[in-house]
């Protein structure tokens, strides 16, 4: 094997070949784990109007304190029926469209209700309680940039805005195939030497995360003409994902018959840990991705080299890995050569401590389920001290 890239190099080399699919329109529900091609720009002010964030009495300032009879009562969702009267308050709901001439909001807990009348005991602040129209977005501009990617906050701002629709990168479509003879599916009877096949199903989880489409084909046995068949039907995807077959064995048969059938190899082999033997590269626009067999290596890369790209095909303004900060419970001892990716718990306290669990070895992935973050060690070396700040990329 060649010098190995670093994970930069690898990164560097997988968003270069990484082109943005053609946008479509999609209905603001459908939106979520999409990403924005162009800036969605609000509909109307929102506020829309002015409005009450109590539930109480809106009065002039220069009225109070003292007792003011009440002209009418606002509710949320209807409009005032008039400017308020001098010397008067009226009674406002939580959203309620504050009346023309009134000043502030004096809450009901602060106030004295007897029906016709209130009485208002301390003086009141310019703006007090009223939310401004148009305060929190005006009518025309973003309410989410281009190369967002839209999760349940841009999702509720999005509508709060107006918007019934936006334009959105079209959702990559991903085939993934595992390789293996001695792979069986959960639920049937393994005989001697075989095993069961979770990398698919557990791939296909972490990419439909990142908006791909995902296509799970059937697992491939380890013959010549099976692999040509399943990969050649897996290459009119925009994304080809396989799990097993990349290494140097004799059966393993990926990237020969991925090269046969036109697929140009960018690169193979990462210094990470785990996942060594990740491959690379392209036919035309798809872009072909060759992952190690071991599930823990196949979780690690499909999330930190093949969603970045999904992202990237998407046009994301930054389609990197999202690391998290937090501490390490632990000393972290450093590889001289690679980058390693560390299964851990993630305490979500003050301090955000990780806990990396017992059992690393890239082939456990039951272990893997009591983790919820991948701990960073960058490659070097001595150690990363116990308390130390680290990054992270949440399981959850």
């Amino acid at each position: 094997m060649a010098e190995l890239l670093t994970l930069d190099e690898a990164l560097e080399r997988i968003l270069g070949h990484a082109r943005p699919l053609p946008q479509e329109t999609v209905v603001v529900e459908d939106a979520v784990g999409r990403v924005l091609v162009e800036p969605a720009l609000a509909h109307v002010d929102l506020p829309p109007f002015p409005s009450s964030a109590m539930d109480g009495f809106a009065v002039r300032a220069s009225d109070v304190p003292g007792e003011l009879p009440i002209a009418y009562r606002v509710a949320a969702g209807s409009p005032a029926p008039g400017p308020l009267p001098t010397g008067a308050a009226a009674g406002i709901a939580t959203g309620g469209a504050v009346p023309a001439g009134a000043e502030a909001v004096v809450p009901v807990e602060a106030a004295d209700d007897r029906g016709a009348s209130v009485v208002i005991r301390g003086p009141v602040e310019h703006g007090q309680h009223v939310r401004p129209q148009g305060g929190d977005v005006r009518a025309g501009t973003a309410v989410v940039s281009a190369g967002s990617w839209l999760r349940a906050a841009q999702i509720g701002s999005l509508a709060a805005s107006g918007l019934a629709e936006v334009v959105c990168a079209a959702r990559p479509k991903v085939a993934v195939i595992a390789t293996g003879s001695e792979l069986r599916a959960p639920g049937t009877e393994l005989a001697a030497g075989q095993i069961y096949e979770s990398n698919r199903a557990m791939i296909a989880a972490v990419l439909a995360q990142a908006g791909a489409d995902v296509e799970v084909m059937p697992v491939v046995a380890d013959d010549p003409a099976a692999h040509r068949a399943a990969l050649a039907d897996g290459l009119e995807a925009d994304v080809l994902v396989t799990s097993g077959g990349v290494s140097m064995g004799e059966l393993d048969l990926v990237r020969q018959t991925e090269a046969e059938l036109g697929v140009e190899e960018i690169f193979w082999g990462v210094a990470v840990k785990p996942g060594k033997p990740l491959s690379f590269g392209v036919r035309g626009a798809t872009l072909v991705f060759g992952l190690p067999g071991n599930p823990v290596s196949s979780l690690v890369g499909s999330l930190v080299f093949v969603t970045p790209a999904l992202l990237a095909l998407q046009g994301a303004a930054s389609p990197l890995p999202r690391y998290a900060v937090g501490t390490t419970s632990v000393s972290l001892r450093r590889n001289a050569h690679r980058d390693e990716f560390v299964r851990a718990v993630h305490s979500r306290d003050e301090d955000g401590v990780l806990e990396p669990i017992r059992g690393q070895e890239s082939h456990m992935i039951a272990r893997a389920a009591a983790a919820d973050a991948i701990l960073h060690v960058p490659r070097g070396d001595g150690e990363i001290a116990a308390g130390s700040p680290v990054r992270f990329l949440p399981l959850t």
